[in-house]
Protein backbone atom coordinates (compact mmCIF):
# COMPACT_ATOMS: atom_id res chain seq x y z
CA UNK A 1 0.00 0.00 0.00
CA UNK A 2 1.34 3.41 -0.98
CA UNK A 3 0.55 6.80 0.56
CA UNK A 4 0.05 9.10 -2.42
CA UNK A 5 -0.81 12.81 -2.38
CA UNK A 6 -2.05 15.32 -4.91
CA UNK A 7 0.77 17.23 -6.60
CA UNK A 8 -0.09 20.60 -5.06
CA UNK A 9 -0.13 19.44 -1.44
CA UNK A 10 2.78 21.23 0.30
CA UNK A 11 4.35 18.07 1.75
CA UNK A 12 7.04 15.68 0.51
CA UNK A 13 6.70 12.77 2.91
CA UNK A 14 4.33 11.18 5.42
CA UNK A 15 5.91 12.99 8.36
CA UNK A 16 5.20 16.36 6.75
CA UNK A 17 1.64 15.23 6.00
CA UNK A 18 1.10 14.54 9.70
CA UNK A 19 2.42 18.00 10.58
CA UNK A 20 0.09 19.62 8.02
CA UNK A 21 -2.94 17.57 9.11
CA UNK A 22 -2.26 18.31 12.79
CA UNK A 23 -2.05 22.04 12.10
CA UNK A 24 -5.28 21.96 10.03
CA UNK A 25 -7.71 19.54 11.73
CA UNK A 26 -10.60 18.57 9.47
CA UNK A 27 -9.35 20.62 6.52
CA UNK A 28 -7.58 17.82 4.64
CA UNK A 29 -9.35 14.92 2.95
CA UNK A 30 -8.41 11.44 1.88
CA UNK A 31 -10.04 9.40 -0.87
CA UNK A 32 -10.74 5.72 -0.30
CA UNK A 33 -11.85 2.82 -2.46
CA UNK A 34 -15.02 2.53 -0.35
CA UNK A 35 -16.06 1.68 3.21
CA UNK A 36 -14.23 -1.30 4.65
CA UNK A 37 -11.78 -1.70 1.76
CA UNK A 38 -8.07 -2.10 2.55
CA UNK A 39 -7.26 1.47 1.35
CA UNK A 40 -10.01 2.83 3.64
CA UNK A 41 -8.76 0.79 6.60
CA UNK A 42 -5.16 1.89 5.89
CA UNK A 43 -6.21 5.56 5.93
CA UNK A 44 -8.10 5.12 9.19
CA UNK A 45 -5.19 3.22 10.75
CA UNK A 46 -2.88 6.06 9.69
CA UNK A 47 -5.21 8.60 11.29
CA UNK A 48 -5.48 6.52 14.46
CA UNK A 49 -1.72 6.09 14.82
CA UNK A 50 -0.97 9.76 14.10
CA UNK A 51 -3.88 11.29 16.03
CA UNK A 52 -4.92 13.37 13.04
CA UNK A 53 -8.42 14.43 12.00
CA UNK A 54 -8.86 14.12 8.24
CA UNK A 55 -12.15 13.79 6.34
CA UNK A 56 -12.62 10.54 4.45
CA UNK A 57 -14.33 10.52 1.06
CA UNK A 58 -15.49 7.06 -0.09
CA UNK A 59 -15.44 6.19 -3.79
CA UNK A 60 -16.60 3.16 -5.73
CA UNK A 61 -13.15 1.67 -6.19
CA UNK A 62 -9.47 2.57 -6.08
CA UNK A 63 -9.32 4.03 -9.61
CA UNK A 64 -11.95 6.78 -9.05
CA UNK A 65 -10.34 7.61 -5.68
CA UNK A 66 -6.94 7.98 -7.32
CA UNK A 67 -8.39 10.07 -10.17
CA UNK A 68 -9.76 12.61 -7.71
CA UNK A 69 -6.39 12.84 -5.95
CA UNK A 70 -4.74 13.41 -9.34
CA UNK A 71 -7.39 16.05 -10.08
CA UNK A 72 -6.92 17.72 -6.69
CA UNK A 73 -10.42 17.04 -5.33
CA UNK A 74 -8.93 14.98 -2.45
CA UNK A 75 -5.58 15.48 -0.74
CA UNK A 76 -4.29 11.92 -0.50
CA UNK A 77 -5.10 8.25 -0.87
CA UNK A 78 -3.70 4.91 0.24
CA UNK A 79 -3.12 3.30 -3.10
CA UNK A 80 -3.04 -0.49 -3.64
CA UNK A 81 -0.47 -0.21 -6.44
CA UNK A 82 -2.34 1.27 -9.39
CA UNK A 83 -0.71 4.71 -9.15
CA UNK A 84 2.77 3.69 -10.36
CA UNK A 85 2.59 5.35 -13.79
CA UNK A 86 1.14 8.52 -12.22
CA UNK A 87 3.88 8.59 -9.57
CA UNK A 88 6.57 8.19 -12.22
CA UNK A 89 4.98 10.90 -14.38
CA UNK A 90 4.76 13.34 -11.44
CA UNK A 91 0.95 13.52 -11.47
CA UNK A 92 0.93 12.49 -7.78
CA UNK A 93 3.53 12.44 -4.98
CA UNK A 94 4.57 9.23 -3.23
CA UNK A 95 4.91 10.12 0.48
CA UNK A 96 5.58 6.70 1.98
CA UNK A 97 5.09 2.96 1.88
CA UNK A 98 2.61 1.41 4.34
CA UNK A 99 4.46 -1.90 4.57
CA UNK A 100 6.99 -3.38 6.97
CA UNK A 101 9.70 -2.95 4.32
CA UNK A 102 10.40 -0.66 1.40
CA UNK A 103 8.87 -1.39 -1.97
CA UNK A 104 11.16 -2.93 -4.60
CA UNK A 105 9.46 -0.59 -7.09
CA UNK A 106 10.41 2.57 -5.15
CA UNK A 107 13.40 1.55 -3.02
CA UNK A 108 14.31 5.15 -2.16
CA UNK A 109 10.92 5.88 -0.56
CA UNK A 110 10.88 5.16 3.19
CA UNK A 111 8.19 3.21 4.98
CA UNK A 112 5.83 4.94 7.37
CA UNK A 113 7.68 3.32 10.30
CA UNK A 114 10.99 4.70 9.00
CA UNK A 115 9.33 8.12 9.11
CA UNK A 116 8.38 7.66 12.77
CA UNK A 117 4.80 6.47 12.21
CA UNK A 118 4.72 3.11 13.96
CA UNK A 119 1.94 0.54 13.69
CA UNK A 120 0.35 1.94 10.53
CA UNK A 121 1.46 -0.88 8.22
CA UNK A 122 -1.21 -2.54 6.12
CA UNK A 123 -0.34 -4.54 3.04
CA UNK A 124 -2.49 -5.72 0.19
CA UNK A 125 -1.92 -9.46 -0.09
CA UNK A 126 -3.41 -12.48 -1.77
CA UNK A 127 -3.41 -16.00 -0.39
CA UNK A 128 -4.43 -19.49 -1.36
CA UNK A 129 -6.79 -21.60 0.74
CA UNK A 130 -7.68 -25.28 0.77
CA UNK A 131 -10.80 -26.90 2.27
CA UNK A 132 -10.80 -27.70 5.99
CA UNK A 133 -9.55 -31.19 6.63
CA UNK A 134 -7.10 -31.24 3.73
CA UNK A 135 -4.38 -33.71 4.78
CA UNK A 136 -1.13 -32.06 5.98
CA UNK A 137 0.94 -33.80 3.30
CA UNK A 138 -1.31 -32.35 0.58
CA UNK A 139 -1.06 -28.91 2.19
CA UNK A 140 2.74 -29.19 2.26
CA UNK A 141 2.81 -30.26 -1.39
CA UNK A 142 0.55 -27.38 -2.44
CA UNK A 143 2.63 -24.91 -0.43
CA UNK A 144 5.86 -26.18 -1.97
CA UNK A 145 4.44 -26.06 -5.49
CA UNK A 146 3.15 -22.52 -5.05
CA UNK A 147 6.45 -21.36 -3.56
CA UNK A 148 8.32 -22.85 -6.51
CA UNK A 149 5.94 -21.27 -9.04
CA UNK A 150 6.47 -17.84 -7.47
CA UNK A 151 10.19 -18.05 -8.21
CA UNK A 152 9.69 -18.54 -11.97
CA UNK A 153 10.93 -15.51 -13.95
CA UNK A 154 7.71 -15.24 -15.99
CA UNK A 155 5.58 -15.30 -12.84
CA UNK A 156 7.79 -12.74 -11.11
CA UNK A 157 7.60 -10.48 -14.16
CA UNK A 158 3.82 -10.77 -14.34
CA UNK A 159 3.54 -9.80 -10.69
CA UNK A 160 5.91 -6.87 -11.26
CA UNK A 161 3.78 -5.74 -14.23
CA UNK A 162 0.84 -5.62 -11.83
CA UNK A 163 2.81 -3.69 -9.22
CA UNK A 164 3.01 -6.69 -6.91
CA UNK A 165 5.78 -8.67 -5.29
CA UNK A 166 5.46 -12.47 -5.09
CA UNK A 167 6.38 -13.68 -1.61
CA UNK A 168 5.83 -17.27 -0.54
CA UNK A 169 5.12 -17.91 3.12
CA UNK A 170 4.47 -21.23 4.79
CA UNK A 171 1.10 -22.15 6.27
CA UNK A 172 2.03 -21.30 9.86
CA UNK A 173 3.40 -17.87 8.89
CA UNK A 174 0.29 -17.14 6.82
CA UNK A 175 -1.98 -18.10 9.73
CA UNK A 176 -0.02 -15.76 12.00
CA UNK A 177 -0.36 -12.94 9.45
CA UNK A 178 -4.13 -13.49 9.30
CA UNK A 179 -4.45 -13.58 13.10
CA UNK A 180 -2.30 -10.49 13.68
CA UNK A 181 -4.01 -8.46 10.97
CA UNK A 182 -7.41 -9.64 12.17
CA UNK A 183 -6.72 -8.36 15.68
CA UNK A 184 -5.45 -5.01 14.43
CA UNK A 185 -8.34 -4.43 12.03
CA UNK A 186 -11.03 -5.67 14.44
CA UNK A 187 -9.81 -3.17 17.04
CA UNK A 188 -9.61 -0.42 14.39
CA UNK A 189 -13.13 -1.08 13.08
CA UNK A 190 -14.55 -0.96 16.62
CA UNK A 191 -12.55 2.14 17.57
CA UNK A 192 -13.49 4.03 14.40
CA UNK A 193 -17.06 2.67 14.30
CA UNK A 194 -16.60 1.65 10.68
CA UNK A 195 -19.72 0.24 9.07
CA UNK A 196 -20.46 -0.89 5.55
CA UNK A 197 -23.16 1.01 3.66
Amino acid sequence: MYLVAKPGLPVNNAKELVVLATANPGKLSYASAGAGTPPHLAAELFKQKTGTFVTGIPYRGAAPALQDVIGGQADYVFDPGIAFPHIRAGRVKLLGVASAKRSPFFPDVPTLAEQGIKGAELDIWFGTWAPNGTPPEIMARLNGGLAKALTLPAVKQRFADLGAEPIAVDTAEFRKLLADEGKTLTALIKDRKIILD
